[in-house]
């Protein structure tokens, strides 16, 4: 009996023995994991957050870059006028649709003492030509004749009327400015200015200015006295009345020219680019040959580097 019973006790130890390693182990190994698996578990997270919201990670490191953009789009809007919201005239300095009005023109020259156009300021073209026509207007066919070929050439010109001729014709006035033309005061009755009374030559002077406003909406803003003599009195008047006074400093001849006359195309031609040079203020008229003669005229102008002055860019002040 004692050594059976010897036996069943040391069965017994090494039973219980084995089952306290067994769950030490297991314990141990728990314990090694558990950190494991939390960290696979906290992990994912961030991650998660930053997909579902990349400008929470993405934005602090774009606002100092952002910024200074900014700063210079609110610097370039606050430089301008306020414009409304997609308007981006502002910015890039065009004029809206539409075009710039008449009197938005930029005034780029000036008149000298020789009635010649010359730049305000270096760096704008002097080679220009001022194109001018006197004693209309005459015929509605001779008007859109020259007004055709000054836009082929995109061109502007000043059609200086008479009074009486304005009087008996409005309708072709009207014509002149609808088209664009430039309209400028030539006196009443195209009489030698220089010897008359003030009270006469005030006459001669502010009729037409009435008329053509009446006609017009506007009243002339150029005056040459009739056969380039207006003498003091005419300058003084048109200066009372804002007109800049001017004869020419180029002669066409197209006055001096008959009907019967051949070869008048060239002749006009020639008679002004003899006398051609820079900021040329060039006198024509509203006659058949003129009109015949232009387009050939201003071709030849241009083939010589000329452009044409917009009477609109002048000053009215001579300096």
């Amino acid at each position: 009996m004692g050594k059976t019973t010897a036996i069943l006790l040391l069965s017994a130890l090494l039973l219980s023995a084995c089952s306290n390693g067994g769950s030490s182990g297991n314990t141990a190994a728990e314990a090694t994991v558990q950190p494991a698996a939390s960290a696979a578990q906290a992990a994912p997270e961030p991650s998660a957050q930053a997909a579902a919201s990349p400008e929470a990670s993405s934005a602090p490191e774009a606002e100092p870059s952002a910024a200074p953009a900014a700063a210079g789009a609110a610097g370039a809007a606050s430089s301008s006028a306020p414009q409304p919201a997609g308007d981006n005239s502002a910015v890039s300095g065009e004029q809206p649709v539409g075009g710039t009005p008449a009197a938005e023109v930029p005034l780029l020259y000036h008149m000298n003492k020789n009635y010649d156009i010359v730049p305000n300021a270096e760096g704008t073209n002097k080679k220009v030509v001022l194109l001018t026509f006197d004693d209309g207007p005459k015929e509605a066919d001779m008007i859109n004749s020259l007004i055709d070929t000054l836009d082929k050439h995109h061109a502007k010109a000043i059609f200086f009327v008479n009074g009486y001729r304005v009087k008996e014709h409005p309708e072709l006035l009207k014509l002149i400015k609808d088209r664009g033309g430039i309209i400028g005061n030539h006196s009443w009755d195209h009489i030698v200015l220089k010897d008359k009374p003030y009270a006469e030559v005030k006459k001669q002077i502010e009729d037409v200015q009435k008329i053509v406003k009446e006609v017009t909406g506007e009243a002339p803003h150029f005056f040459r006295p009739p056969h380039g003599a207006g003498g003091d009195v005419g300058k003084k008047i048109a200066a009372e009345n804002g007109l800049l006074y001017m004869t020419w400093s180029v002669g066409s001849l197209d006055w001096e020219m008959k009907e019967k006359d051949t070869n008048k195309t060239a002749k006009l031609i020639t008679n002004v680019t003899d006398q051609l040079h820079s900021g040329s203020n060039i006198l024509m008229h509203e006659l058949p040959w003129t009109v015949e003669a232009l387009d050939t005229l201003l071709t030849t102008l241009e083939g010589k580097g000329y452009s044409f002055a917009d009477p609109r860019s002048i000053e009215l002040k001579m300096r």
